[in-house]
């Protein structure tokens, strides 16, 4: 299969290094000089050149609507996979002749997260807790936290969009969303224009009562997911790699690339219903963008 990923920088780079693995001839465009070929320099020659069945969309996150629309325009018919998030607002789907549109929420195929999707299978959900937390300075050692696009509002940063992954995976398990409020802004004392906190209530379909915690401030990286149901405390430490049933723990080490080696895999046979789809990872925005609206008005939105 041919493969072109749009974007080259960290995500892009991630991206061609895991198809190359699983067999693909994979190609990068980048407005940039990268130390990468075979790349092009636009999207119309990387596909004249190429002609791909598949294409990553990693570019900036304010440009994945124009690349789509792009990919459009030059009559692409294949596959095509959109980093998280979709977009840096909630716009229109382009009219395409697209094979498959999905979003990278590449944390539904944690093994953790597909066992608890199954243990919640039949359970009546009481309650939920999520947090999400790692300290922004530390998350590229050899860059400036401040030059980062997570530091930048105007280019998309922040919590919410940042560590979309929570919202995903929460309205995926719990159905989807009824209503939600929040919390947050920029809090702490780093040097940043996008916001590093917020707090976030949401009313779902299978869970009366949400808690979930995003933030650029945890020295000690956590990410967990804590549910009590009727008749089980269900607790999942993805950064421990631990699930506890009640009082029986299991470990589960998962290497980093993982996640996204089975979401390529599963797009590349044809898709399963663990991908995101476009829809989904349009409603991901819509969740954040009415927590935003809820800090600003200091009230819960209806979906």
């Amino acid at each position: 299969m041919n493969a072109l990923v749009t974007g080259y920088g960290s995500i892009g780079r991630r991206h061609v290094r895991l198809l190359n693995e699983l067999g693909c001839n994979t190609a990068a465009v980048s407005r940039r000089e990268v130390d990468y070929a075979p790349s092009y320099a636009r999207i119309e020659d990387g596909l004249a050149a190429y002609n791909p069945e598949y294409v990553v969309i990693a570019n900036a996150t304010g440009e994945h609507q124009a690349t789509l629309a792009k990919l459009s325009r030059l009559g692409y018919a294949g596959t095509v996979l959109v980093e998280k998030p979709l977009f840096h607002r909630s716009l229109e789907i382009p009219p395409n002749n697209f094979r498959h549109i999905y979003v990278a929420y590449n944390l539904r195929f944690h093994p953790l997260i597909q066992r608890l999707k199954s243990l919640l299978a039949g359970e009546k959900i009481i309650s939920t807790m999520a947090y999400v937390g790692q300290y922004l300075p530390q998350w590229r050692p050899n860059r400036n936290y401040r030059e980062l696009y997570s530091a930048k509002k105007e280019e998309g940063g922040g919590v919410l969009r940042d560590l979309s992954h929570e919202l995903d995976y929460l309205t995926w398990l719990l159905g989807g969303w009824v209503r939600v409020t929040a919390l947050g802004g920029h809090l702490s004392p780093l040097e940043i224009t996008s916001d590093d906190v917020a707090v976030i209530s949401l009313v779902t379909p299978r869970c009366p009562a949400v808690a979930l915690q995003l933030n650029y401030l945890d020295r000690l990286t956590r990410r967990f997911i804590l549910i009590n149901t009727a008749r089980h405390t269900i607790e999942v430490d993805l950064a421990r790699g631990l699930l506890t049933v009640d009082r029986a723990v299991e470990h589960c080490a998962v290497e980093a690339d993982m996640t996204y080696r089975e979401m390529h895999k599963s797009v590349m046979n044809g898709g399963c219903a663990t991908l995101c789809s476009c829809a989904e990872g349009l409603e991901v925005l819509r969740i954040i963008e009415a927590a935003e609206l809820s800090i600003e008005q200091k009230k819960w939105i209806e979906k």
